[in-house]
C-alpha cells in the first residue's frame, strides 16, 4: 500500500478561525471600507469615526461577526436579513435637491453626535425633517437610509480571513502590489495547476505572497510548497500574514529557497558552525551556534528536495523573464505535472508559448484571460455593476510530459461490452505510433 493509500489526507485548512492575540484582522466599516489593523494584548483598536474598544473583547471570538461600538463596549449584532421592497407609483421627477431641502443643520446633527445619541435616531431626525423624502420612490429611500447608516452607524464586521477576501482586499488598496491578481483569476491559477491536499508545489511568488498563501490554503495542513524568491532571508508576503497561520504549520508546508541556492552547482557560504577556539566559551555562542546548526540543515534539506523532484505543479507570478524560470525549475516536476504563469501583459506570456510550442516535454501551451463582471443581487434589483475592472492578468498553462526517446509505441485496451448489432468489440486496439520529434 502507498503512502498516499494509508495516510488520510486532512483538508483542514492552515488559517486561524478564531481571533487571538497578534492576528492582523480585517475591519469592515459600514462605508464598506475595509482596514487591517494588528490585534494586541490590553491595546485599543481605532477605527476612526466608527469608534474605538479595548483589542480584548475581541479574543476568542469566530471571525465574520458584526458588532456596534457604545460607550467603547462591543455589542454584537444578529445578522441582517434581505428586505422586499414594494414598488410604488412614486417617481423621482418632482423632486428639486435645493439648499433648503434638509433644514437640520452640520452643526445640529455634530451634537446629536456627541450626546451620544444612536444612529437610528439620527437618521430619523434627518427623514422627519427632508422636504422631499416622500416624493422619494421606496427604491431611492432606501438607498438614502443606506448612506445615512454609512455616515452614522458606529457599526463593523470582522473580515473571515479567506483566500477570496484576502485577494478581494488587495486587489482594491493596491492591485500592483499583487500583480493585478483577481480572486477569478487566483481562482482559475489554483484549479489549473491541480492544487489539491497531499500535494508538492513550487510557487515563485512576487505578488506580496498571495499565490503562497492560497496554495497554502488550498492543500491545508498536509501538502508541501517550495517557494522560490529572491530574498536573502525568507520573505514577510503580507498577504500571508494576514491567514495569520500557527508558526508550526507554516514550518511543516512552507520552505523558502533564493535564485541563487535554487542552483544545482550553487555551494551555500555559511557561518562557521563550530567555535574557532575548539571549545564553547557561553551559553550565549552555544545557542547562536544551534540556531546556525538549524537553519543550515533547514536550507540543505530543501535544496536536496527541491532537487529530488516529482513535484506536483509549478506555479509563478513574477516579473523575471516566464521562459527562464520554467526551463530552471521545469525539471523537477513530476509527469503529467501542470505548469501555470501569470502575467499583467500578454506579450511575455506570447513569447513564453512561442518557445514552449518547440520542446517537446511541454504539451499544449495556452494563455486565456480572465473576464468577470460583478452583479448587484437585491429582490427587484439585480444588475451589473457600474465599475468594473479591466483586466485579472493573462494566464499560461501546460503540462510537463517526459520526453523518452524510446516512446514510440503504446497499446491500448478496452473494456468488453455489447456493440451495436451485437458484434464482439475487438480485444485490442491496432498499435500506434507516437512521434517524438
Amino acid at each position: 500500500m502507498s503512502a498516499s493509500e494509508s495516510t488520510p489526507i486532512s483538508t483542514r485548512s492552515a488559517r486561524n478561525t478564531t481571533i487571538d492575540y497578534n492576528h492582523t484582522v480585517l475591519f469592515r466599516l459600514p462605508n464598506s471600507e475595509v482596514r487591517s489593523i494588528k490585534v494586541e494584548k490590553d491595546s485599543i483598536v481605532s477605527l476612526g469615526r466608527v469608534g474605538s474598544f479595548s483589542a480584548n473583547e475581541l479574543i476568542g471570538q469566530p471571525y465574520g461577526f458584526a458588532y456596534e461600538i457604545h460607550e467603547k463596549q462591543l455589542k454584537r449584532l444578529p445578522p441582517r436579513t434581505m428586505d422586499e421592497i414594494e414598488e410604488t407609483d412614486a417617481t423621482n421627477e418632482l423632486i428639486n435637491d435645493g439648499e433648503f431641502v434638509q433644514p437640520l443643520t452640520l452643526e445640529e446633527i455634530e451634537a446629536l453626535k456627541k450626546s451620544g445619541v444612536h444612529a437610528s435616531e439620527i437618521i430619523k431626525a434627518e427623514i422627519e425633517q427632508h422636504a422631499n423624502y416622500s416624493l422619494k420612490t421606496e427604491y431611492s429611500k432606501d438607498k438614502y437610509k443606506k448612506r445615512k447608516e454609512a455616515k452614522y452607524s458606529r457599526r463593523f464586521e470582522t473580515v473571515e480571513p479567506t483566500i477570496y477576501n484576502i485577494c478581494e482586499y488587495w486587489f482594491k488598496k493596491d492591485q500592483n502590489r499583487i500583480r493585478d491578481i483577481r480572486p477569478d483569476t487566483l481562482s482559475q491559477m489554483l484549479n489549473l495547476a491541480s492544487v489539491r491536499p497531499g500535494g508538492r508545489y513550487i510557487v515563485v511568488d512576487d505578488a506580496s505572497g498571495l499565490l503562497v498563501s492560497s496554495v497554502l490554503d488550498r492543500i491545508g495542513c498536509q501538502g508541501r510548497m517550495i517557494s522560490i524568491n529572491d530574498a536573502d532571508s525568507p520573505p514577510a508576503y503580507p498577504a500571508l500574514t494576514l491567514m495569520n497561520c500557527e508558526k508550526e504549520t507554516l514550518t511543516s508546508v512552507l520552505s523558502t529557497l533564493n535564485w541563487a541556492t535554487a542552483q544545482d552547482d550553487y555551494t551555500p557560504v555559511m557561518a562557521p558552525l563550530e567555535p574557532t577556539s575548539g571549545r564553547i566559551r557561553s551559553e550565549r555562542q552555544r545557542l547562536r551556534l544551534d540556531k546556525r546548526r538549524l537553519t543550515s540543515d533547514a536550507l540543505m534539506n530543501t535544496r536536496q528536495e527541491l532537487f529530488s523532484g516529482e513535484f506536483d505543479g509549478l506555479l509563478v507570478a513574477s516579473d523575471y523573464d516566464p521562459f527562464e524560470i520554467v526551463e530552471m525549475l521545469s525539471p523537477y516536476l513530476a509527469g503529467s505535472a501542470s505548469i501555470v504563469v501569470q502575467n499583467m501583459f500578454l506579450q511575455p506570456l506570447a513569447d513564453l508559448q512561442a518557445k514552449m510550442w518547440l520542446i517537446p516535454s511541454y504539451l499544449a501551451p495556452s494563455i486565456t484571460e480572465s473576464w468577470l463582471r460583478s452583479y448587484q443581487v437585491l429582490p427587484g434589483r439585480t444588475h451589473p455593476t457600474m465599475n468594473a475592472s479591466g483586466s485579472g492578468g493573462f494566464l499560461l498553462h501546460a503540462i510537463k510530459v517526459y520526453d523518452d526517446p524510446n516512446a514510440t509505441a503504446a497499446t491500448f485496451r478496452q473494456r468488453s461490452k455489447k456493440m451495436p448489432g451485437n458484434a464482439e468489440p475487438p480485444s485490442e486496439y491496432p498499435r500506434m505510433r507516437v512521434d517524438t520529434t
